[in-house]
């Protein structure tokens, strides 16, 4: 693909020097439609990075263009604070129906703000106002977003040096398989509670991702995440999950947590939750959490009503027969695994492993610094693909769930000459 210097100008003197994802993809997006975006000059770029998992249901998804369109049209409540309004009404009605109701779930339903890391903020501060402290525990190469209290219980070491201060009350364990294998499962962590000596102030709760994206597609076992909820119920401590980018079905369930058959005391959900991209978020505990007093916590935009109509509109299309999306995810799935296994054999002295769930898979390269290499050969190639990990080392598949075969064929294979021809 021939790429054309665009017109950067503007950005590259007045925006900040903060901005990440552009540097990586130097084009001028104009507009988008499903799995594909199209910069200025027309060219097509096959998306699995989806928003960062935000457009699990592609760009553009008509059926939910036509619900927002409809919605402005007859001049719907745009900002809503935390007042009653239809469109809210709508979506709580529909998400306990076709989300909760179906799964046995009890939670109830808190819009803390409009981003992941609001939903975190208010996950933590629940936490430690039910139990009456503030320690935090959180997991070897976990992220919770970017702001100071989610920033502490994050693992990357760049992103926690942004916030310019000391990042405290939180103290991080071992995430499920970081000792390869050796050490049996919380083993340190269990003995630091049980400890008078350890020094580990009592944890008020534990958060975890089932899958962490950001970290370097590290995917828990069920096993490890059934017998965490179990250590938190024998020490006092609330589990919290984050389901921010990996809920909304991008495992194949629509909350990550369910295959682990597991019910957390707090879970947070963002992202693809709005189903168009527009900031929406949620923090969902069990009714016996709900201590807040009213106006203890909140914020001018948690009232996105036009991401309430979308997120209705997202759950009674994809969610009223939950078991077809989740078995399509889990087919587009097996599909990508099967691109991998070929890559791998392919690259067998390269790749040191593949790995994922659903629609979110990574793949590592022990040389550290190639798959950002990989990345860039791809976007030269047509497809937009990121890196996650420490140190960037995995390259990750993000592909909306709404991708069809052909689209996730077309993509292995470009990922598959990227692989070939980086070095």
């Amino acid at each position: 693909m021939t790429i054309t210097q665009p017109d950067l100008s503007v950005f590259e003197t007045l925006e900040s020097e903060v901005r990440s994802y552009c540097r990586g993809w130097p084009v001028v997006f104009d507009r988008a439609q499903g799995s594909h975006m199209y910069d200025e000059d027309g060219r097509r770029y096959l998306d699995f990075f989806a928003g960062a998992g935000s457009l699990n249901y592609g760009h553009n998804n008509p059926v939910l263009k036509r619900a927002l369109i409809d919605y402005l049209l007859r001049d719907g409540v745009t900002h809503g604070l935390d007042m009653s309004t239809v469109a809210k009404r709508s979506f709580l009605r529909t998400f306990q129906d076709l989300v909760l109701r179906p799964r046995d779930l009890p939670y109830k339903v808190m819009f803390p703000g409009p981003t992941g890391t609001n939903a975190v903020e208010s996950a933590l501060k629940l936490a430690r106002k039910v139990k009456g402290r503030e320690a935090i525990v959180s997991f070897t190469n976990a992220f919770h977003g970017m702001s100071l209290g989610s920033l502490a219980v994050t693992g990357n070491a760049f992103k926690r040096a942004g916030a310019g201060i000391p990042l405290v009350h939180g103290t991080p364990m071992p995430f499920d398989n970081y000792f390869d294998g050796r050490v049996p499962d919380f083993l340190w962590f269990e003995r630091l509670l049980e400890d008078q000596g350890s020094g580990l102030n009592k944890p008020a709760a534990v958060i975890v991702e089932t899958v962490q994206g950001e970290g370097g597609i590290n995917v828990a076992r069920p096993e490890w995440l059934r017998a965490l909820a179990a250590l938190c119920e024998r020490q006092d401590m609330l589990l919290i999950v984050d389901d921010i980018q990996m809920g909304c079905g991008r495992t194949g369930a629509f909350f990550s947590f369910e295959e682990a058959g597991i019910t957390p005391d707090i879970v947070t959900v963002s992202k693809s939750i709005s189903g168009y991209g527009m900031p929406m978020s949620l923090c969902l505990f069990k009714p016996e959490l709900d201590v807040w007093e009213p106006g203890e916590h909140n914020g001018t935009f948690r009232g996105n009503n036009p991401a309430f109509v979308t997120a209705t509109a997202a759950l009674e299309t994809y969610w009223a027969d939950g078991a077809a999306m989740e078995k399509q995810t889990r087919t587009r799935g097996e599909q990508v695994e099967q691109g991998l296994v070929s890559i791998t054999e392919e690259n067998l002295a390269d790749v040191r492993e593949y790995r994922g769930r659903g629609l979110v898979w990574g793949l590592e390269f022990h040389d550290k610094g190639r798959a950002e290499r990989i990345a860039r050969r791809a976007f030269e190639l047509g497809l937009l693909i990121e890196t996650s990990g420490p140190e960037s080392e995995v390259v990750k598949l993000l592909p909306a769930l709404t991708v069809t075969p052909e689209e996730l064929d077309e993509g292995l294979r470009v990922l598959a000459r990227a692989v070939r021809e980086t070095v």
